[in-house]
């Protein structure tokens, strides 16, 4: 904890932020939350995977109100276990594709366990111990049950046609509509899910789950900025999420970017990417102005405003090339207590794109681009 207020030593309304997030007393939602764990130890064990397998998104969870709360939990962990399933390279093709077509029904299935993950597999406990997440999330409403499916169904056959190249001739990320693909896939499934659980809780209108392109772009917000940051871990890990569309305008191979004699190739190439980016940013904030209830909006604003201030981090940033870099612990904590209503949330993208605009070099191939694009998000504020 030392260190985290350390890197915040000369920003001092973040170590303020740090300080009222450490004793600041827990939500109604929250004591509301930690009293039906103790009454419901097989719950308990669901949260405590959440917790396991992403620590940051647990957080958010637990502070929607009571009936949604178990809802994203265990759509959270459902497609957390698909997830596992389509990372894991030590799983036969054709076993990988038969589960990831099934699993939409797995999850109906009372005892169903899975142990053939490879011993390394990040999140392969999760599956070693699912039935306690198919036990739970049986007790879902059946409204909340058919969107987890549909969303499992859609997200799992998509994973699947990629695995095995079913619906175009090469599967890897070439093109900026392979990009899309795949993050739809991935996060703009997510949005649709989200949604339709949001509006199946009687706690937005139903409305917010009528426009998928809105909850496409909240998902491809965040996957598409994650994809960037992730570089250099991508990389050396043997991924390659970067559509070749782009990044081959600059370079002959993906790991010519982390060499020295390349900058300004790799400066270009980035400030392409984030360009791709930045044009979902009207969408994130009609999507976020239509949020009525406090919990949704919170849940919702959160992991956006993470994003752009992410996007503006790794905007012109060479350190890129070399590491997964990160915004500050207590700039994190700072944006958590800003985003709670439309107007705090505006003004921190406010903040976040002025940075883009300034680290905006007028020597960038990309720099009128930017500059429209910068534009189009000022006008939607």
């Amino acid at each position: 904890m030392l260190s985290v207020f350390l890197d915040s030593i000369t920003k001092p309304s973040e170590i303020k932020a740090l300080l009222d997030y450490k004793f600041a007393p827990k939500s109604q939602n929250k004591l509301s939350h930690q009293k039906a764990l103790e009454a419901d130890p097989a719950k308990k064990k669901c949260y405590y995977y959440l917790e396991m397998t992403s620590r940051s998104f647990a957080a958010v969870i637990q502070e929607l109100d009571d009936d949604l709360r178990d809802a994203i939990c265990l759509f959270y962990l459902v497609l957390r276990g698909l997830d596992t399933i389509e990372d894991d390279m030590s799983l036969d093709l054709d076993r990988k594709v038969e589960l990831l077509r099934s699993f939409d029904t797995i999850i109906y299935q009372k005892g169903w366990t899975f142990n053939e993950n490879g011993p390394n597999e990040k999140d392969r406990d999760l599956l070693v111990h699912f039935d306690v997440v198919i036990d739970e999330f049986l007790q879902l409403k059946p409204g909340f049950q058919k969107v987890i499916a549909e969303i499992t169904r859609l997200m799992g056959n998509g994973m699947a046609d990629y695995a095995t190249g079913e619906h175009r001739e090469n599967t890897s990320v070439a093109t900026i509509k392979d990009f899309d693909l795949y993050c739809h896939y991935v996060a703009g499934l997510v949005g649709y899910g989200l949604s339709d659980l949001f509006a199946a809780s009687g706690l937005e209108d139903p409305s917010i789950a009528d426009d998928k392109k809105l909850s496409n772009s909240m998902g491809l917000f965040l996957q598409k900025t994650n994809i960037i940051r992730d570089y250099r871990e991508d990389l050396d890990d043997g991924r390659q999420f970067w559509p070749k569309e782009i990044w081959g305008n600059y370079a002959e191979n993906f790991a010519d970017f982390i060499e020295p004699a390349h900058l300004e190739k790799s400066r270009a190439c980035l400030s392409a990417m984030v360009l791709n980016v930045l044009e979902l940013v009207p969408d994130v904030l009609t999507y976020l102005s239509k949020l009525q209830n406090q919990s949704v909006f919170n849940f919702c604003a959160i992991p956006q405003v993470m994003a752009i201030s992410t996007l503006a981090l790794v905007f012109n940033n060479m350190d890129v090339y070399q590491r997964n870099v990160k915004i500050r612990k207590g700039e994190a904590v700072k944006l958590i207590q800003a985003s709670t209503d439309m107007d705090n949330v505006i003004a921190i993208f406010r903040e976040y794109i002025q940075v883009i605009s300034q680290k905006n070099e007028t020597t960038d191939p990309n720099f009128l681009k930017i500059s429209m694009a910068i534009g189009k998000v000022k006008y939607k504020m």
